[in-house]
């Protein structure tokens, strides 16, 4: 699979200097993080599964969870699971293509009995995402993963989410976060990335995010993206990929404050009716919150429609700015500064060179723009089918 191969070849040359690169399922987990981009949650229970699965794919959907916990009903579980598992083995005796698939289960238990379940089809499914997770409750999901990888001889990679109440409070919050953060660290070959569950973190709060402000405007629920950045995602080493919180809006309401899209970057590629169907479909919201995202150094992005998908990878597409500065702060052995190669900026060697090796894996995966190709010509283009 490869990022923006649903767009026809001769519009992919002229968008990219450097193309993305494929890859799959058995990559390597650092790659497989990055390469999620907008990860598309789909309810057990949907009658139409398989098809909605391979619908996906066709239109640029890389990553996609199946999920049993809060996006179904308590009394639904039974069916869910029953529904996908005949949903997974109609895809896989259809050999249809498909993106990387997770399951969000509810019990450990849940983990084998499901892979136990599904027979060979089992092998569509890439890992499982783990709820609620906390150093006390995760340990037994991380078990029953470890144990079934064992028993099937298949990779099985785990996304836990933080989203607890002991993750909101600020008087257990640091404490619950090194506790995770050292679980994770004995089954690190597993881990493929750590999400944000920010509706169960705004929660906590009796709140809710309104389309017309970011994530990172509600001020309780920032505090906590930034203490699992700092602890859960440093670039020493010892971190993870940390995915972008669910954006949970996709029809337009009466809307309080301005558009959040610039006019001038759509006037100049001639795509004002682009910018105004993101602006009817509240997507304006989505991007400027991906910016932020990206600054605060989270990658990729929890969804829950198709609409958004095109949005997510477009501004994950690294520049070709980008890719010159982190070309050149690479370049150089020693430290340093130098003027960047489009002279509006300082780049300097060493404080640089993290976040140039971040953002070289994301031109892997990603590719790079051509330039002068703006986020707008890449939105259009992957959105166009």
């Amino acid at each position: 699979m490869r990022h923006f191969d649903h767009i026809d070849a001769a519009r992919r040359k002229h968008l990219f200097y450097r193309h993305p690169r494929p890859f799959d399922r058995h990559d390597d987990p650092a790659v497989l993080a990055v390469a999620l981009g907008a990860t598309l949650y789909c309810p057990a229970t949907r009658p139409a599964l398989a098809a909605d699965i391979e619908r996906a794919a066709r239109r640029g959907v890389m990553s996609l969870v199946i999920c049993l916990e809060d996006a179904i009903g308590d009394d639904e579980v039974e069916f869910g699971e029953a529904n996908l598992v005949a949903q997974l083995r109609a895809l896989a005796g259809r050999g249809a293509e498909a993106p990387l698939l997770f399951v969000r289960v509810r019990d450990p238990r849940q983990i084998g009995a499901l892979l136990g379940r599904l027979g060979e089809a089992a092998e569509l499914v890439s890992g499982f995402v783990l709820p609620k997770f906390t150093a006390a409750a995760g340990g037994a999901f991380l078990d029953a993963l470890a144990d079934a990888a064992d028993r099937t001889g298949q990779r099985l990679l785990a996304m836990p989410v933080i989203e607890s109440p002991e993750a909101v409070y600020a008087e257990t919050r640091a404490e619950m976060l090194h506790d995770v953060a050292r679980l994770l660290a004995k089954h690190r070959p597993r881990i493929l990335a750590v999400r944000l569950g920010a509706t169960d973190l705004s929660a906590a709060y009796g709140l809710r995010r309104p389309p017309d402000v970011t994530i990172y405007d509600i001020r309780p629920v920032a505090g906590v993206i930034s203490d699992v950045v700092n602890i859960l995602g440093r670039a020493d080493g010892t971190g993870y990929v940390v995915t972008g919180p669910v954006w949970e809006y996709f029809s337009a309401g009466e809307r309080i404050f301005k558009p959040q899209l610039r006019q001038s970057p759509f006037e100049a590629q001639r795509a004002a009716p682009l910018r105004q169907r993101l602006i009817t479909s509240d997507l304006d919201g989505l991007i400027r919150e991906v910016h932020l995202d990206k600054a605060n150094g989270l990658i990729g992005k929890t969804v829950i429609h198709p609409s958004h998908v095109a949005a997510v990878h477009a501004l994950s597409v690294v520049t070709h700015e980008e890719y010159c500065d982190a070309a050149d702060i690479l370049g150089v052995t020693g430290g340093g500064a130098m003027a960047s190669s489009y002279a509006n900026k300082m780049n300097e060697a060493k404080p640089h060179r993290a976040w140039a090796r971040r953002l070289m894996l994301r031109a892997q995966v990603f590719g790079v723009a051509a330039e002068g190709v703006t986020f707008v010509e890449l939105l259009e283009a992957a959105g166009s089918r």
